[in-house]
């Protein structure tokens, strides 16, 4: 293998496929990035078993090949380098890097031993906008479980419509839900749940593209795909495996109505919460007291061994039944800050079902984002 390629292209390459290479003592193998060349391309693939990342970028190749190096030591070592141009020769299975002043070699392990990475049906895809895509996975994948026994809610489950895609996550205390609209009509109409390294990874590779990424599916994976500029090729792919089982009937959880509804200043609230976080036990507990005739919510919470804490913000309030006046609800602190950072209108819509009925958070004037959070009960 022999070719030519700018620093800049492996660089950039290299940095992409390396986030998931970590230090893997049974297979050594997954440590190496895979390095081939065909035609006037240069492909990186990196692997861990549930994820595998492809990057093709321009190079000008004298003679193909393939081989696996270490990929760590190899990033390093690129990001390091200030000429333009790489000049890159495998010989004997040592990796050679020439520049004008220097010839590095590194030691490699045959292409053979390399895992075989899945090939997905590009027959079913949809195109979406990317930037769009990612943010709205952003505002739901904190959100799934964390523990395992559940596997169907450890990941994010995605709902492909006709006119909507509907991204949701939950951890069964707090559910999340972002619906996007489609400019056009989709084809295809499917569903999958994606794992959340999956889901971040992602956000993270294709977060500032500015154009459509493809999203290939078969039942068991997933192909997430962007072009290059300069020619129609790929230059990113990410395959992945799915969550196996059936999500669950989450909209049932999802209140149709409410008994108390408020409207506040997101800022304000988020401060208040977290100031009475403070003065929080180990329960993180807070008590939300809402009061309509003066139309205004009282944030209180108390430690026995540092204090108590009480404010107050004043609010559009309305209820929904002429006897309920007040109402007093008990929250994980953590629960209700994280659902409305990920609000982004000045002003939230906060709606309370009792002491034990779903609470919903929700951006005012917007319907495409929904934060549903139980309460504490009350001993």
């Amino acid at each position: 293998m022999k070719f030519k390629i700018l620093k800049e292209n492996l660089e950039n390459g290299l940095n992409i496929v390396g986030r998931i290479v970590g230090k893997n003592l049974t297979l050594p193998i997954l440590n190496n990035v895979f390095i081939s060349t065909e035609k006037n391309f240069l492909n990186l693939t990196t692997t861990d078993l549930e994820i595998a990342l492809k990057y093709w970028c321009l190079s000008k190749n004298e003679k193909e090949g393939s081989i696996t190096v270490p990929l760590k030591v190899l990033s390093n070592y690129i990001n390091l380098l200030t000429e333009d141009v790489l000049q890159i020769e495998v010989k004997n299975q040592i990796f050679y890097v020439i520049g004008s002043s220097f010839k590095t070699q590194f030691k490699t392990q045959p292409s053979e031993d390399f895992p075989i990475i899945p090939k997905i049906d590009t027959s079913n895809f949809v195109e979406v906008n990317s930037i769009v895509f990612c943010e709205g996975l952003d505002q739901v994948v904190d959100f799934v479980a964390i523990n395992q026994s559940r596997p169907e809610i450890s990941g994010v489950f995605l709902n492909f419509q006709k006119d909507v895609l509907k991204i949701t996550a939950t951890d069964s205390f707090r559910l999340a839900e972002k619906t996007l609209y489609f400019k056009e009509k989709q084809d295809k109409i499917f569903s999958f749940i994606l794992p959340q390294k999956t889901t971040k990874e992602i956000i993270n590779i294709f977060g500032d593209k500015k154009d459509k990424i493809k999203i290939y599916f078969t039942p068991n994976q997933i192909m997430v795909e962007s072009l290059m500029k300069e020619v129609k090729h790929p230059q990113i792919q990410l395959i992945s495996r799915l969550i196996e089982g059936e999500y669950p009937n989450y909209e049932e959880v999802i209140p149709k109505t409410y008994q108390i509804q408020t409207i506040l200043p997101k800022s304000e609230f988020l401060n208040q919460i977290k100031t009475a976080s403070v003065f929080s036990g180990k329960g993180k507990e807070v008590k939300i007291k809402v009061n309509v005739k003066k139309q205004e919510i009282e944030i209180f919470s108390q430690n026995p061994d540092i204090g108590e804490n009480k404010s107050t913000i004043k609010g559009e309030v309305k209820c929904n039944s002429s006897t309920t006046k007040e109402m007093e609800v008990v929250f994980n602190y953590k629960f209700l800050i994280d659902g409305i950072l990920k609000i982004q209108t000045p002003r939230i819509i906060f709606e309370l079902n009792g002491e034990e009925g779903p609470a919903v958070l929700k951006p005012e004037k917007e319907e495409d984002f929904i934060y549903i959070v139980m309460p504490i009960k009350s001993t």
